[in-house]
């Protein structure tokens, strides 16, 4: 099978975290009998220093091109890059947003798992965390509050900000068919979380959901609160399996799900289409100061990867390979910097990868 991916290796540490995924999918693709085919693109203060904004509309279309896309991390140093000196949609981050429209990326899947081996990284108390979780949140990614209609006025002598929360019911159950077809391949159980005692926009979540869960009658679905579900994550994140919600809410919850697991650097994300096509990246940021040493941890990026294996291209024998190598080298103790504890391992970015391609 050949694989066309177009690789957004971004700024920071993302070129160094996106060069051991290659090395790991050409590790599977030789054991597996594929090809790989990457294209780089920019994208964020790459793209600024080179073309003079965040993403250009040919980048874009050779995106579009691909069968998936694999990204690194995007953006730097707030108070001393002078790409924050720009306007807003001149920034790094409005790269994502605008390929976030541009490929109708609407579905964004977070997973949030703990591993044994690092369960000592784990700031939740012991009786909490020996019960493990594994669960994954699905975030709507171009609705709600991000992008509403939004204006700053004067109003009596003051300044006066409004931000529209929109949602339309063909938005809502495009996600919700996408977390319960999700489910189906995991443990069956969709929570879907919404703030339907105040807002209008989450009874209408709340009124879709339930209409697309009479087509999955073997899924389980139940309905939380965004507060109390903030609790619940760190009360007993093992009774989650997939958490379904609008756009802020999955923004924030899958930041907090992400620190319960001790470490951002293992997180992988994917943001999904209506077809096979998805953007695949980690969760956590483009770490700025530590950019060009070789001490990332591209793990998370790695898994990435695997994600996008088993979601645009149906290839679940391969992606169980990388997280079942990801898994090993975890057992044999290595570790990068950021989860290293003593009498492990110590690791480069670069041999973190060596070593995953072994375990491939």
């Amino acid at each position: 099978m050949v694989l066309n991916i177009t690789c957004i290796p971004g700024d920071g540490i993302g070129p160094e975290i996106v060069s051991q995924a290659k090395k790991v999918l050409e590790a599977v693709a030789k054991k597996y009998g594929h090809e790989m085919k990457f294209t780089d693109i920019l994208m964020g203060g790459a793209s600024i220093d080179a073309c003079g904004e965040p993403l250009t509309d040919e980048a874009i279309a050779t995106a579009k091109a691909a069968d998936a896309v694999l990204m690194g991390s995007i953006g730097g140093n707030t108070s001393t890059s002078p790409w924050y000196k720009l306007p807003p949609e001149k920034r790094p981050e409005a790269g994502l947003l605008k390929i976030r429209k541009a490929l109708n990326l609407f579905a964004n899947l977070r997973p949030a798992y703990l591993y044994e081996e690092l369960s000592a990284a784990c700031p939740l108390k012991e009786e909490i965390s020996k019960a493990g979780f594994d669960m994954l949140i699905m975030r709507e990614l171009t609705g709600g509050l991000y992008f509403g209609e939004r204006k700053t006025i004067e109003e009596g002598g003051e300044l006066k900000a409004i931000d529209t929360l929109t949602y339309s019911e063909s938005e809502i159950r495009r996600i919700a068919i996408k977390g319960f077809e999700i489910a189906r391949k995991r443990r069956k159980k969709v929570t879907s979380v919404d703030k339907a005692n105040v807002l209008d926009s989450s009874r209408l979540w709340r009124k879709v959901v339930n209409e697309v869960a009479a087509d999955y009658p073997d899924v389980t679905v139940e309905h939380m609160l965004v507060d109390n579900c903030a609790m619940q994550l760190v009360k007993d994140p093992a009774q989650f399996d997939v958490i379904l919600t609008e756009n802020m809410f999955g923004d924030i919850l899958s930041d907090e799900a992400s620190m319960v697991t001790g470490s951002i650097g293992m997180l992988s994300s994917a943001s999904l289409n209506d077809t096979k096509f998805g953007l695949y990246e980690p969760s956590h940021g483009s770490a700025p100061d530590i950019a060009g040493q070789n001490i990332a941890n591209p793990i998370a990026t790695v898994l990435s990867a695997a994600m996008m294996l088993r979601y645009s291209f149906d290839l679940d024998k391969e992606a169980d390979a990388i997280e079942g190598a990801v898994r090993q080298v975890l057992k044999d103790g290595y570790r990068t910097v950021d989860i290293y504890s003593e009498g492990m391992k110590k690791v480069s970015c670069s041999e973190m990868g060596d070593l995953l391609c072994e375990r491939v």
